[in-house]
């Protein structure tokens, strides 16, 4: 594992969020919205805006979620959380890796970047600075160790409190991100969490204002996305039971050390870390379909992810036929066609993969395969005359 500062990150994305032409105001603190049944009105620092839709991605203390009322139910905390980076004055009393500790938990997985948790309720996520002072006697309590801390470069706190919006969706107003949901940043799941929200809502909704799906369609992004997001609260929440410092927790973690230790065991952990056994309930009953679709290698020295950059949903031909072409012809730009041979198809002829990259439907069977796919291209990008 390997820290990466949040600014370094938001400045990746944001670069690309202006190169497709996003406009991004800073400091335009939200001081009111009112919606009606055509869009909603915004008041957000001297600008006045009045938009079809709002989705609030203001994270965990959502000027959004509180403006119109959704309710965010949850758990309170049981420990609280420090992301450091110093400098020790005596760093070899510190190993590598989590060190579980009679009040807590040390992990460091690179030199300077030490990630700590005291079990006291959350009671230190109380916003008075984390001084090196502070932070010195922290990692002393929590230890147990003789540690000082010669410089203080940055030092943040959170808890394990994990609230999710009961709905994410009020009418023309929808959540992503933090503003639906929190729990500990454990496993980096959060982040991951919050851009699955913005992939899948992004294109229902651009589709949705350009009238050219079938209606409903924007339903599914709470119908797909909620489940997700509480089975990651409910996962945070295991992982803050095995972490406790108490002889119950030790025995649990025994118990899942030696779960993990088969191949079974570390293939589901891994599976549930990196979202991939994650499976939207969409109709179609192929294994990949309502998976994230696999980076197929082709032999033109490509892969499946490179062909979806356009945000356009993509069809996928192995069988060579013209029937999946002329389908794709009747959709006009809104379906691209693609014809390619892959180093492995995994048993697939034909799929087609939404702009979210996720499978809606595949046929390992050439036979029909153009009736098969137009039902599902039908189902998210709207008929035409099929």
């Amino acid at each position: 594992m390997l820290m990466a500062e949040m600014a370094a990150l938001e400045t990746v994305l944001a670069r690309r969020a202006e190169a497709l032409g996003v406009c991004i105001r800073r400091g335009a603190a939200l001081s009111s919205l009112v919606q009606d049944d055509e869009g909603v009105s915004v008041q957000a620092g001297p600008a006045s805006v009045r938009a079809a839709w709002v989705v609030g991605c203001d994270g965990a203390r959502s000027a959004v979620r509180k403006a119109v009322g959704f309710t965010f139910a949850g758990t309170e905390p049981e420990f609280t959380g420090y992301s450091l980076q110093l400098e020790l004055a005596d760093a070899a009393l510190l190993g590598p890796g989590r060190q579980l500790m009679p009040r807590g938990l040390i992990a460091q997985f690179q030199p300077g970047y030490l990630a700590v948790q005291e079990f006291d309720g959350g009671a230190g996520h109380d916003g008075r600075p984390l001084s090196r002072a502070r932070v010195e006697q922290l990692l002393r309590r929590v230890s147990g160790l003789d540690l000082r801390v010669a410089t203080l470069h940055a030092a943040s706190s959170w808890t394990d409190r994990a609230r999710q919006a009961t709905r994410y969706r009020e009418g023309r107003v929808m959540l992503a991100g933090d503003a639906a949901h929190i729990h500990a940043p454990l496993g980096g799941q959060g982040l991951n969490l919050g851009i699955g929200d913005a992939m899948n809502l992004g294109w229902k909704l651009a589709a949705t204002v350009r009238g050219t799906v079938p209606q409903g369609l924007l339903d599914t992004y709470e119908a797909e996305r909620h489940p997700v997001g509480a089975r990651v609260l409910d996962w945070s929440r295991a992982q803050v039971a095995l972490m406790r410092p108490d002889p119950a927790a030790r025995a649990l973690r025994e118990v899942v050390a030696d779960l993990i230790g088969t191949d079974d065991g570390a293939a589901r952990m891994a599976g549930r870390l990196w979202g991939i056994e994650t499976r939207y309930a969409l109709a179609d009953s192929h294994p990949l379909s309502g998976r994230s679709a696999p980076d197929f290698a082709f032999d033109d020295g490509t892969r499946l992810g490179e062909h979806l950059r356009d945000g356009r949903a993509l069809l996928l031909d192995f069988s060579g036929g013209a029937a999946l072409r002329q389908l794709a012809d009747q959709y006009g730009g809104a379906l691209r066609y693609l014809a390619a041979d892959a180093q492995d198809r995994l048993g697939v002829a034909a799929l087609l993969v939404r702009p979210d990259g996720i499978v809606a439907w595949a046929s390992c069977a050439a036979p029909e395969l153009a009736q098969a796919a137009g039902a599902a291209a039908a189902s998210f990008l709207g008929r035409r005359d099929l």
